[in-house]
């Protein structure tokens, strides 16, 4: 009743362990993005079927997943190659029936580990995402962090996704975050060039948790300040210090890479207000025609 898509990049040190997770599972998908390593040979050893594709951004990526992969199953769970399914969402997923709700999506809880297996459980901003989904009825927005945007309504599934977003190290989370800071940085330019419109109301009191966090995010990237705005909201608001040290950390992590996303936007600000207009570019031609 349920196939598993496993997104993938070079992930041959988290895939096992991911595939273990999901081996209860006949069919097992793997969407690569043309890695250089054991990857495929290792998803193909267990078995799972391996669609190719070259990375552009994250909407696109996955909005092509879901449209031209054959899945046998009608749901599909989506996980990533650093994540695991835990006992108590296997339980539910084994007692999963579609015909009790007129769901097309369910929100699953995730847990982040820190690198000393810290829960941060205080520290995660965004503890539910949508991942057990009909494919036809799901779309994603946004270049990197993507927005899943279910075509129906949502519940919930009991049970937790476990993620390992450490599990390579300090230096590959910080260099995985500085390519999310040029894709943020992206998509704030074009929501700015593009007059995007964002509601307090639905950051507030949306009912669905998709479009707030949408909101939440359009609205935050207005404000002044955000990366002390956003350590003090982990470590205050959130109540991080429970987490111990690995939460304070985690969100200092937080608010450097939010940082980064500030330092990338003001970099792209400065190269459209350097760069030449057509009309520019048009006279400039013509000056030198003319000197010609």
């Amino acid at each position: 009743m349920i196939s598993v898509l496993i997104l993938t990049k070079n992930e041959e040190k988290d895939l096992p362990g991911c595939l273990k997770s999901v081996a209860w599972c006949d069919d097992i998908h793997v969407f690569d993005s043309l890695s250089d390593d054991q990857t495929v040979a290792i998803a193909e050893a267990a078995g799972a079927h391996v669609t190719q594709r070259r990375f552009d951004n994250w909407s696109a990526h996955q909005n092509w997943g879901l449209a031209n992969i054959a899945f046998k199953h009608p749901w599909v769970l989506y996980i990533d190659a650093d994540e695991r399914v835990s006992d108590s969402l296997y339980e539910s997923l084994k007692q999963f029936d579609p015909s009790q709700s007129d769901a097309v999506a369910y929100e699953i809880q995730r847990r982040d580990f820190a690198w000393d297996g810290t829960w941060l459980k205080h520290a995660q901003i965004s503890p539910y995402y949508l991942r057990l989904f009909r494919p036809e009825r799901m779309r994603y927005e946004r270049l990197v962090n993507p927005v899943s945007i279910p075509d129906g309504p949502t519940t919930r599934l009991t049970g937790f996704l476990d993620h390992y977003p450490f599990s390579k190290g300090f230096r590959a989370w910080w260099q995985r975050h500085l390519g999310y800071a040029d894709m943020e940085a992206a998509t704030h330019m074009t929501n700015m060039a593009g007059a995007t419109t964002f509601s307090l109301r639905k950051a507030l009191f949306g009912a669905d948790f998709t479009e707030k966090r949408f909101h939440q995010k359009g609205l935050f990237y207005q404000m002044p300040g955000r990366p002390f705005i956003k350590w003090l909201y982990m470590v205050v608001g959130r109540r991080a210090f429970l987490d111990g040290g690995a939460g304070v950390t985690y969100a200092t992590m937080q608010a450097i890479y939010e940082y980064f996303i500030v330092l990338r936007t003001r970099e792209l600000q400065k190269q459209t207000t350097t760069a030449p207009t057509a009309a520019q570019k048009n006279r400039s031609l013509d000056v030198v025609g003319a000197n010609n």
